[in-house]
């Protein structure tokens, strides 16, 4: 048998067999270079056969080329730039089993029933089941109305309508009291305490007090102290983040001061990926508040700011919120101001620092070390 030249062997993905290869320029310019996923060569001469044709189809009839769920998945994510990307990405591999190999006009409510159930059989809240069904309906939507071909034709003619779980099991946002707060953090292992006393203290989310970097403090010797700036790509609103240090922030910046030459907070000298975890949810239990998320700090945070009678624009401003103002170019009264309101939730907090969290975890330890006895 003679191979076409278009065609040609090389490793599947991960390096696995050999499977054939498209590489072909068609007259108008347009190049294919694609895997046609199989070794058999009379299926890869079918697939380039498809392929040519239907390249013909769209170059003279205007017909528009079928494509894979998959091939949109990997361009969504190459093209799109938003803080929650790397979490997207592990819910399109998880859709990828039910999904990838299906054209993207074969995906709909219908075909996603699959994905709904195993992620229900895996006891997923039906908030996160949404959050992957909100995804491919972001691509579909995409791929209908902005991504075209060289034919300025687009991927797809019309997004289905993909709807979402109805949500019983929301929860309401649930803020910690000062005495709960205590019990709870005295619970956390000491890195998680620490995390979730910067975070109860600034309204910083989980993800930005994970990732929170020394090269994005700012010093302020005017006002004897410093800020952070987190940059626009970190941040869920794509605008930069500025995080004013009340005084029991400032206490947590300076204990983990020189532990690690790039993130503030680390694990055995590795940057934390997420505070909620298994650590989270038994300290929660043993402190008698089983509802509580980590978001919760971020509202416990804003609840006591409000408490202190702090202005909605300043809360805005201290929690990240977007708004019109430009809030990472303060002036010295203005940060003065947002200091000075930080600092009133350190009052409705009933002054509870890392301070008071070690007395109290060395006093657990005293209790059950008694109890052993």
């Amino acid at each position: 048998q003679t191979v076409p030249p278009v065609l040609y062997k090389s490793k599947g993905k991960n390096g696995q067999g050999e499977v054939w290869h498209v590489q072909k320029r068609f007259g108008d310019g347009q190049r294919i270079r694609q895997s046609t996923g199989t070794s058999d060569l009379r299926e890869a001469e079918r697939f380039l056969a498809h392929l040519i044709e239907q390249h013909r189809n769209a170059q003279v009839y205007g017909v528009r080329p079928k494509r894979l769920f998959r091939d949109a998945a990997v361009r969504y994510l190459r093209e799109e730039t938003k803080a929650s990307i790397k979490r997207e990405a592990e819910l399109l591999k998880i859709l990828k089993p039910f999904i990838g190999d299906l054209y993207l006009e074969s995906v709909h409510m219908g075909t996603l029933q699959a994905y709904i159930q195993d992620r229900r059989e895996a006891k997923w809240e039906k908030r996160t089941i949404n959050y992957g069904l909100q995804v491919v309906r972001h691509i579909l939507n995409l791929a209908a109305s902005e991504w075209m071909d060289e034919h300025g034709l687009t991927w797809l003619a019309h997004a289905p309508k993909i709807k979402l779980l109805r949500e019983d099991d929301k929860k309401d946002p649930c803020p910690l009291s000062p005495q709960e707060q205590v019990k709870l953090f005295a619970e956390l292992p000491k890195h998680l305490s620490k995390m979730a006393l910067f975070k109860v203290n600034t309204g910083c989310r989980e993800a930005e007090v994970c990732s929170l970097r020394w090269d994005w403090e700012i010093d302020v010797p005017v006002l004897n102290t410093s800020v952070f700036v987190i940059p626009a790509r970190r941040v869920n609103n794509r605008q930069d983040r500025l995080v004013v240090l009340n005084r029991v922030a400032e206490g947590v910046i300076e204990e983990m001061r020189g532990k690690h030459p790039e993130f503030v907070f680390t694990y055995r000298c590795r940057p934390v990926q997420k505070m909620y975890s298994a650590a989270w949810r038994n300290a929660r239990e043993r402190a008698g508040v089983p509802d509580v998320r980590v978001h919760d700090l971020k509202h416990t945070f804003g609840r006591r700011l409000r408490a202190a009678g702090v202005s909605l624009e300043d809360r805005q401003d201290l929690l990240g919120h977007k708004s019109g103002r430009i809030t990472t170019h303060y002036s010295q009264p203005e940060l003065e101001n947002l200091i000075s309101a930080s600092n009133k939730a350190c009052s409705q907090e009933g002054g509870h620092t890392m301070d008071t969290l070690v007395i109290l975890r060395k006093k657990k330890a005293v209790c059950e070390t008694a109890n052993c006895r």
